[in-house]
């Protein structure tokens, strides 16, 4: 009798995690390109509302495509993938957006202190605003 109150709830949980792991795994990839953006913001205006409340802004912008627009400050590359780093009035954060593979054949047309607008899925508040999976929309 107790192996039986033991036993099932730990099958039961067992399947209840592995339908939840193959649901998430398996997750369709979102072509930021072809997607409509859910917010429209400036780069000042998305880092100023992350700095001054994150949790307010998480609820509003993360895991949601973001088409941003800004000065670009910086421009690199890493593994690869083009980074542009947009600009705000906070010397200390800035908006960083993480190029898909196709936006990055085009990273070579940006130049530093170029107004460009982004689209990317943000993935939240870290120092800096990061968007990931980025498109550039016009330059």
């Amino acid at each position: 009798m107790k192996f039986k109150k033991i036993v099932l709830p730990i099958i039961l949980l067992s399947i209840v995690i592995a339908v939840v792991a193959y649901n998430v795994y398996n997750k369709p990839h979102v072509d930021v390109a072809d997607a409509k953006a859910d917010v429209t913001v400036t780069a000042e205006n998305l880092f100023s509302e992350f700095s001054n409340d994150e949790i307010k802004a998480n609820t509003q912008y993360l895991d949601k495509i973001i088409q941003v627009q800004g000065l670009i400050q910086n421009l690199k590359v890493e593994n690869e993938l083009g980074v542009v780093t947009l600009k705000t009035e906070d010397d200390f954060g800035t908006v960083q957006c993480n190029l898909s593979r196709e936006a990055t054949s085009n990273f070579k047309l940006l130049k530093k202190n170029d107004l460009v607008t982004i689209k990317g899925i943000c993935t939240g508040y870290l120092m800096d605003v990061v968007l990931v999976k980025s498109e550039i929309v016009n330059q």
